[in-house]
């Protein structure tokens, strides 16, 4: 019933504040996205990026405001509440929209009902690597080494619930192997102890680990993608390595408070799909980034398929956010 009464008047808001008039004016003053993590991170960067981008487009200004905290709960609740005119959006994340409802105890929003999509902006394939020490040299190695050895091989991540933990787990689950999970707080001194043997691998984003793989410090074995990624074209997909079925990544979409006009969501997706061609946003491809800008329909889709993989596999290996 509440949640009724929360659509209803969401639409009834929706037609107060943007009339059929209006949306056809739409822009006519600034727009804010939300990043919900903190400055300097991949969200925020795309962000900036896709922002810079839309201005020139719609002739706004496109402001990008910073409000980190809860795993992107925080910034995702104020976009939730915004009026849904058009003029407050959100670049949201995996956790926001497809794992933070299975770990959290409450929430302060539902991510069903929240928000409607615009459209999947980038996306970035995960990948595993590990210490050379390991004398581990591919998927097939690592696969034999776990289950041979249960627990012993420590895995570290960003820390519990982040995306590169769950792309763990899935890797665990699919590949019917068990490690011992070491969670740090941010991907980078997790990357620090893997470096110094500290710990044997890790499951994470090409940024973090990709100057160290280059480098020889450490081994990747195999991308979580249907697809080879740009910036390790020699490292073979997990299907190739022969373990179809870890697939994950860490992706980045452009979303609007639910009762938003589909007019108003039409002509941000119609900036959005022109935006990632741009200049500025492919050459976030040298960061591993593979840009998107697919429709709302295809997003929503993904969006609930994403939603139901990450929870099966939460609820499968027991992780919860303390």
């Amino acid at each position: 019933m509440h949640a009724m009464l929360r659509t209803l008047a969401l639409a009834a808001l929706a037609a107060v504040v943007l009339s059929p008039a209006q949306a056809q004016n739409y822009p006519d003053k600034p727009i804010r996205i939300m990043a919900p993590f903190p400055p300097g991170g991949l969200v925020d960067v795309l962000a900036r990026a896709l922002g810079e981008e839309m201005s020139k487009a719609l002739g706004q200004p496109v402001i990008v405001e910073n409000k980190p905290g809860a795993g992107g709960n925080i910034g995702a609740a104020e976009v939730a509440k915004a009026a849904p005119d058009g003029y407050t959006l959100l670049m949201t994340s995996p956790g926001i929209q497809s794992i933070n409802q299975f770990l959290y105890q409450s929430m302060p929003f539902d991510p069903a009902k929240a928000f409607v999509p615009i459209s999947n902006v980038a996306d970035m394939t995960m990948l595993v690597a590990v210490h050379p020490k390991t004398g581990i040299k591919d998927l097939k190695g690592l696969l034999d080494f776990a289950r041979a050895n249960p627990g012993k091989l420590n895995f570290g991540s960003a820390g519990i619930g982040t995306t590169g933990h769950l792309g763990q787990e899935l890797l665990v689950h699919v590949g019917k192997i068990k490690v011992t999970h070491v969670p740090y707080r941010g991907a980078a001194p997790a990357v620090k102890d893997l470096i110094a043997g500290q710990i044997e691998g890790t499951v994470d984003n090409p940024p973090t680990v990709v100057a160290h793989i280059r480098a020889g410090t450490i081994t990747a074995l195999a991308v979580a993608g249907k697809q080879r990624i740009s910036v390790l074209p020699n490292v073979p997909t997990a299907a190739e390595a022969g373990l179809p079925g870890w697939e994950a990544s860490s992706w980045f979409g452009l979303v609007a408070p639910a009762g938003t006009p589909p007019a108003i969501i039409k002509r941000l997706h119609a900036v959005v799909a022109n935006a990632v061609k741009s200049p500025l946003m492919q050459k976030l491809s040298e960061r591993g980034m593979r840009m998107i800008g697919d429709s709302p329909e295809e997003f929503g889709a993904y969006i609930v398929a994403e939603r139901k993989k990450w929870g099966e596999i939460i609820k499968a290996a027991n992780i919860k956010i303390q």
